[in-house]
């Protein structure tokens, strides 16, 4: 396996010929064919204990949300050396999301722009999946991120966030609402203050009966944009405090394409990823936690292609980061990379 990972960059350039979408489901196959025979490549210089929403992870880096949306490879993905892994967004209904091509590649900025829509086999297939899985048995903390369906009115959205959360329950070690894709027709306007502590508040309620149900507390974040002006950012601190949300992620992609305007692709529409959501997600960051206090958790997400952007998101306050865009340019070695560089500016 670490052969295999150290050759990457050779292997790259035939991902890239191929159309972005089937490359993404050609690499995540061939990941599981090669986890049932390879050792993991976690080892103990992959080892940095964190502790985040009460949960002890191996190491502070993630994978976020988004790469395996039905839960279907999570074995395969821990076996890089994830210190936990997201998978997701589930809706309660299976939807095909938009039409291809939804994917879009921006080399030159090493970007992605994404208009995927929420595409997934349903909450049934997804949790018969996370089942079969054995990444938590072996100590993996797993996150299972749920959001709504396109065609539910955003005036029931809670309805779906809430059958979300009942099936996922039990099967995962916390739980992400995701209220900030750019691709499901008004789904940010759930991060506005009203909406947004109506959404919270009723998770949360539903979350102390599940508790009980469970006999387990599950922490539950939330996951915003990064196109945010400072009394927004403010509202969702304010909000998930009242509401007793235990973190929040920041951040989702970024509508803005100054990063790569000239660009091929730039002005298709959907989420654009990779460095150009660094700096923005930065300044998230560093507004919350000057908001939350030191202790509330944060997880940095967004451009992270370097071990110093990585620690760049911890010294703007966040606890632990996720990896996205970046492992497709960098390869899986980014892992260890931002292990060791978050290490490093511990000592």
């Amino acid at each position: 396996m670490s052969l295999l990972l150290h050759t990457y960059g050779l292997v790259r350039p035939a991902l890239f010929q191929m159309e972005a979408e089937q490359a993404h489901e050609f690499t995540l196959r061939w990941l599981d064919r090669v986890h049932q025979w390879a050792k993991p490549l976690i080892s103990q210089d992959l080892l940095l204990p964190t502790e985040l929403m009460g949960l002890k992870l191996k190491n502070p880096v993630g994978l976020a949300a988004g790469l395996d949306k039905n839960g279907a490879h999570i074995d395969a993905l821990g076996s890089l050396g994830f210190g936990f892994v997201e998978v997701g967004t589930v809706t309660p209904l299976a939807q095909a999301g938009n039409p291809k091509p939804r994917l879009f590649r921006l080399p030159a900025k090493q970007c992605l722009i994404n208009r995927f829509g929420f595409n997934n086999d349903g909450l049934e297939r997804f949790i018969s999946n996370v089942q079969k899985s054995q990444w938590r048995h072996t100590g993996g903390i797993l996150g299972l991120n749920i959001g709504k369906n396109a065609a539910t009115p955003i005036e029931q959205a809670t309805d779906d966030y809430l059958t979300g959360l009942d099936g996922v329950y039990a099967h995962a070690d916390y739980i992400t609402v995701n209220i900030s894709s750019p691709n499901t027709q008004n789904l940010r306007a759930l991060q506005a203050e009203n909406e947004l502590v109506q959404l919270l508040g009723a998770l949360n309620q539903r979350r102390e009966q599940l508790q009980a149900q469970h006999q387990r507390y599950v922490p539950i974040a939330v996951k915003i944009a990064p196109d945010l002006e400072q009394s927004q950012i403010d509202s969702i601190a304010a909000a998930v405090q009242q509401c007793q949300i235990d973190g929040i992620i920041a951040t989702n992609t970024t509508l803005s394409r100054d990063y790569v305007a000239g660009l091929t692709h730039a002005q298709e529409q959907g989420g654009l990823s990779g460095p150009a959501v660094h700096a923005l997600s930065l300044k998230v960051i560093e507004r919350l936690r000057s908001q939350l206090g030191n202790d509330f958790p944060i997880i940095g997400v967004g451009g992270i292609n370097s071990g110093i952007n990585a620690v760049e998101k911890i010294q703007a306050g966040a606890n632990a980061i996720q990896l996205y865009t970046g492992l497709i340019y960098q390869g899986p070695l980014l892992i260890r990379d931002c292990v060791d560089a978050i290490r490093n500016l511990q000592r």
